[in-house]
């Protein structure tokens, strides 16, 4: 792995390029779904990676000790250079709050002050690094912030957005006993100016039922977005009985969920693995009867009870957006949480509410935890540099072409082709028209949970049986999953209903009736696509790809998922060639280097 960025320190300050850099801001998220690290210097974020793209544990939740690591030589630098640790959390924030809770639920203390216990050794992050990841005790000169969750999370979408002026809305289980929040982002500041506390929350009434339909663990929630669609508004009733509309914003109905603050409801195990623990209650068994089995066929009343929760979470989701414009009366807002990466929700906001500009952070689910925090401390505390403009998700590491080929030669590979721009892009552009599976790994990884054109495997979105393909030689997911297209930016009002770009795939629209039979492996079955609006400025070879694909079939778009076999999305050249190698891929392009399998269907 090459450093991306090399910074030197001097007496008087840090130096890039010549210029003097104010602070050097590592951003953590630990303890916690997502864990992950971020470095932000000179009020720029310079790099960020899940700690999941380097243990392959999904969703890992203790320390990120290798993101720490792996960020500060992506750019050359030492603990001693760190000025700031900003942390995603801060246990003191709504005290009052978590107090009143208690007092009118005191049989439920013991198992608040267990979720506590279990995070102290925060208290102390010099330590944790000096055990974690081998740093000297003598270097270790920073200042540390905890940022609250929710403020990081504003943050994250805020002071990566072209504005100097929005709405902020953050939405997701909980942190810091926070659930969903509206401020007012303005120039340097944001002014969360309401919050909504637990035990009412969408996060956990999206767990829940997904837990009841069979999904229940950490992250399912993402899948079964794409199961909605099968079902039907049979259970209207019983949804407007679970959560309750209110001038404050909304309340859920207890008699549905096992009571907050009983136990734990997520757990952290030793290998860095989460659990969640039953959210639903026994009241679910006797309206619904007994929860699905996951290794049980998929019934009609799992569809149904999968299209009234999501429409419920937007029914909500609308509500506090329309409530948070009579608050901010701007046309922008940023939004971010997990579940803000709802990108159904998200394509309806602009018919459903006075909000048409919208900012998502490409890591809007706690992993940007790391990201916000530093980007709160560099330029809401320290006013640290101009404001910086997000122009793609590339934070990761990137690999060497010797480190490519290595790869290659060590996994027995050697019939590789070395192609020049050009060539590579004609003889893959080719494979994808031709039905061929492609294995896409270029410059820097993706941050955040979507492949983004530089972790992806692409095929040719006009085939009727790709999806079919794709699930069965290599993805080996649920069948009612789609697959996204990724369109050339200035093509996007042709093929959707909707212009507003996606660059980070977080939005969902519908595609123009003439695209409909032209594009099915990516049409899910209500015409809707979760795009990837590509644009030639983003990432030029992408675009390149895409443009010369649609030069040979008319489609200007390709089917885009992530590189990888049910486990996080491959970090390093070796597991892309290994992921290659044990499944049923027909080309991989990683680098310059062109490989085939011959003969294989």
């Amino acid at each position: 792995m090459s450093p991306v960025l090399i910074w030197t320190k001097k007496e008087t300050g840090a130096c890039y390029h010549g210029s003097l850099i104010m602070a050097v801001i590592l951003g953590i998220n630990t303890h916690h779904g997502g864990a992950s690290a971020a470095l932000v210097i000179d009020g720029v974020p310079v790099a960020a990676i899940a700690e999941e793209r380097l243990t392959r544990i999904k969703y890992y939740a203790k320390f990120p000790a290798q993101s720490i690591n792996t960020v500060l030589k992506m750019a050359g630098l030492t603990f001693k250079d760190i000025d700031y640790v900003a942390i995603g959390r801060d246990d003191s924030a709504n005290t009052l709050k978590k107090a009143e809770y208690v007092l009118r639920n005191p049989h439920k203390l013991l198992g608040l002050l267990k979720i506590r216990g279990e995070r102290t050794d925060l208290d102390d992050i010099k330590t944790l690094l000096q055990r974690e990841c081998g740093a000297n005790p003598a270097d270790l000169r920073f200042e540390q912030v905890n940022v609250e969750h929710h403020l990081a999370h504003v943050a994250s979408s805020y002071f990566i957005s072209p504005w100097e002026k929005a709405a902020g809305f953050t939405i997701d289980g909980s942190g810091d006993f926070v659930t969903a929040t509206l401020s007012e982002c303005k120039g340097n500041t944001i002014t969360i100016k309401e919050r909504i506390y637990l035990p009412h929350s969408m996060g956990f009434f999206y767990s829940m039922l997904c837990q009841f339909i069979g999904y229940s663990k950490y992250g399912d929630e993402g899948k079964v977005m794409g199961l909605a669609p099968y079902g039907k508004d049979t259970y209207t009733d019983t949804f407007e009985q679970m959560i309750t509309l209110t001038e404050k914003g909304f309340e859920l109905n207890p008699d549905f969920f096992v009571p907050f603050g009983s136990q734990s409801n997520v757990k952290i195990h030793d290998d860095g693995t989460l659990s969640i623990a039953t959210l639903y209650s026994d009241k679910m068994r006797e309206i619904f009867g007994e929860p699905r089995d996951p290794n049980n066929e998929i019934t009609q009343r799992d569809m149904d009870l999968a299209f009234g929760m999501q429409a419920t979470l937007e029914k909500v989701y609308m509500h506090l957006l329309n409530k948070l414009h009579l608050i901010v009366p701007d046309d922008r807002v940023v939004l971010s949480g997990g579940v803000a990466l709802n990108s159904v929700a998200n394509g309806k906001i602009f018919e459903s509410t006075p909000f048409y500009k919208t900012a998502i952070q490409p890591a809007a689910g706690d992993d940007g935890l790391a990201m916000g925090a530093a980007l709160y401390v560099s330029q809401s505390m320290l006013e640290d540099g101009p404001r910086w403009e997000i122009t793609n998700a590339y934070f990761g590491p990137e690999y060497s072409d010797s480190e490519v080929k290595s790869a290659l030669e060590s996994a027995g590979i050697n019939d590789y082709q070395k192609l020049e721009r050009d060539d590579l892009l004609d003889k893959t552009s080719t494979d994808i028209a031709d039905g061929k599976v492609v294995g896409w790994y270029q410059g820097r990884s993706e941050w955040g949970p979507r492949a983004l054109g530089n972790r992806s495997i692409l095929a040719n979105p006009g085939r009727d049986d790709m999806k079919d393909i794709l699930n069965a030689r290599i993805k080996r997911r649920e069948w009612f999953r789609p697959f996204a297209p990724a369109v050339l930016a200035e093509r996007q009002a042709e093929v959707f209903e909707h212009d507003h770009p996606s660059p980070f795939m977080l939005h969902v629209y519908k595609i123009q009736e003439a695209w409909r039979e032209k594009l099915p492996a990516v049409n899910h079955v209500d015409n809707t696509g979760r795009l990837q609006t590509v644009s030639r400025h983003e990432n030029e070879l992408y675009y390149d790809l895409i443009e010369r694909f649609g030069q040979k079939t008319g489609i200007p778009v390709v089917l885009n998922t992530s590189f990888n076999e049910n486990e996080p999305i491959v970090n390093t050249p070796e597991e892309a060639v290994d992921c290659y190698q044990r499944t049923k891929m027909d080309t991989l392009v990683i680098g310059n280097y062109f490989c085939q399998k011959i003969n294989e269907q």
